[in-house]
């Protein structure tokens, strides 16, 4: 199995065929220390090995491409979303020797794969083996080499073996193939895009950059995203910090907040806040909601506006609520919040942020609207009824969804911190909000499971009260006029763009 992909400036891929050929040819070039074989002998079996490899050409510079790999993030960067492993250990780095643990599924079945790191040179190559998984043979190399106009052929070359007999290996092969051809088209998409951000606009190429709520759904996408740019990133926690892990200790709830380690920050990105869609609007959860949100933004104003040389930049997280439920107008930045309670929390949210900008730190509110991913949140609610045919509208459908991938979330937070005019409310949403109909079309669509159902409006009202009726069927237009006027370039501006790449659907 062999693929070849064209990044180009513009993004979009071109595929063409090049040249199959086995293993070892492709990855044993002189100087190359990589032991391969196309037969195995183990247990007194001979294993017939297999190739798979994906090769694309990314507009960066191989220097550029290969240090990418090089730094913290990397493996979390390149998992794809629909099926994440989780990291159980990792050495750090690439190098011959280091060694990554994975909790990953086959199916609902969970196991571990465990690899080890076997040889190395700077730009030019790095491989890995598993030691522990499922495979009889596993071999992974990655190779760079420079193209004209600063580009890199970018290789993977995978051998491997099942252990299961001829017959029905071929078979397994097969589908094993278009399982990985999925995972490293994702996998080299996603490497082309980080790439054309960090070398392809202005700003500093490396900041410290101070993120609360890195444990979240964006927070845990972000900082894998920034850390592979060169950028340093430190935690703020609500534990004892673990030593050589940048991390700093805050307790929100009694003010709790040193800023004696913050003085050599120069960006701050406050994603904290309780979660406003699991379960019913009780009194409680409505003060959890608010105090969540208000008092950790303002513990961290205070403490910002406080500090001898604050950062050049406070990014505090908000939410396209603030409009309330708008019908089919369309909203800007430049529009009045609703009157609804997730409006009010919002202009709140908003506000607990003044000590930060009166004192002249460059502050800008993150209206986040739907982030689209299967790890977590209102996709991967829907997937599992659409997956069985039962999808479809939710009420009418008629309410507006302003939505935005993962990608382009994290991408677009980053893209704030470094352009210096950008201050005030920022919309993170697509350029191209969808009626829920027609989101549940698409997604039936790329899913090949048509949307026939719908949930009644009144079932929602039943079961989540307010937050129902605010959330899911309430519908806000929401368009990123300031993201688009300062250039911004999204990756994914339509919906099924997005989905085909979010759920591997290419």
């Amino acid at each position: 199995m062999v693929a070849r992909t064209v990044f180009p400036a513009s993004g979009v891929p071109t595929n063409a065929a090049v040249p199959a050929d086995n293993f070892a040819a492709i990855a044993m070039e002189p100087g190359n220390a990589v032991r391969v074989g196309p037969k195995i002998h183990r247990e007194k079996r001979i294993l017939k090995t297999h190739i798979f490899q994906k090769r694309s050409i990314i507009p960066a510079p191989v220097d550029e491409v290969f240090a990418w790999h090089e730094r913290p993030g990397a493996l979390e960067r390149l998992s794809p979303p629909w099926d994440a492993p989780r990291v159980i250990r990792h050495t750090g780095g690439i190098r011959p020797g280091t060694e990554v643990t994975l909790r990953m599924k086959a199916g609902p079945v969970p196991y571990r794969w465990q690899a080890r790191h076997e040889t190395y040179e700077q730009n030019r190559f790095f491989s890995d083996v598993q030691v522990r998984g499922p495979f009889a043979v596993w071999r992974h190399a990655h190779r760079f080499s420079a193209e004209p106009g600063s580009a890199t052929a970018y290789e993977d070359i995978i051998e491997y073996a099942l252990p299961f007999p001829g017959n029905l290996s071929a078979t397994a092969n097969r589908m094993i193939d278009r399982k990985l051809e999925r995972i490293f088209h994702y996998r080299h998409a996603t490497l082309a895009a980080d790439l054309a951000d960090h070398l392809g606009t202005h700003g500093p190429k490396s900041m410290t950059i101070l993120v609360s709520g890195g444990s979240g759904l964006i927070g845990a996408s972000l900082i894998p995203y920034l850390t592979t740019g060169g950028h340093r990133v430190v935690r703020l926690v609500r534990r004892q910090p673990r030593p050589g892990n940048d991390e700093i200790f805050w307790d929100p709830a009694t003010g709790r907040l040193d800023g004696k380690p913050l003085r050599d920050i120069d960006a701050v990105i406050h994603l904290s806040g309780e979660n406003i869609g699991e379960g019913r609007w009780t009194a409680e959860k409505k003060r959890k909601i608010v105090e969540s949100r208000t008092k950790t933004t303002a513990l961290l104003a205070k403490t910002l506006a406080a500090l001898p040389h604050p950062p050049r930049v406070f990014a505090c997280a908000s939410a396209i609520g603030y409009y309330g439920n708008r019908g089919d107008a369309v909203m800007t930045e430049a529009d009045d919040p609703g009157d609804d309670f997730i409006s009010d929390v919002c202009r709140q949210w908003e506000d607990a942020a003044a000590p930060a900008r009166n004192n002249g730190i460059r502050t800008v509110f993150l209206r986040i609207g739907i982030v689209l991913t299967p790890a977590g949140a209102a996709l991967k609610k829907l997937l599992l009824p659409f997956q069985m045919g039962l999808g479809g509208k939710i009420g009418n459908g008629n309410q507006y969804m302003s939505w935005i991938s993962m990608d382009d979330a994290i991408s677009a937070i980053r893209f704030c911190l470094v352009t210096p005019g950008l201050e005030g409310p920022v919309n993170i949403v697509s350029p191209q909000p969808v009626p829920n109909h027609e989101f549940a079309a698409t997604l039936g669509k790329v899913l090949s499971c048509p949307a026939r159902f719908a949930v009644p409006a009144a079932a929602i009202k039943l079961a989540f009260g307010q937050m129902g009726r605010e959330t899911v069927l309430s519908g806000t237009r929401v368009i990123p006029a300031r993201l688009t006027a300062d250039g911004y370039r999204f990756r994914h501006p339509d919906l099924e763009t997005a989905l085909r790449h979010l759920l591997g659907k290419v």
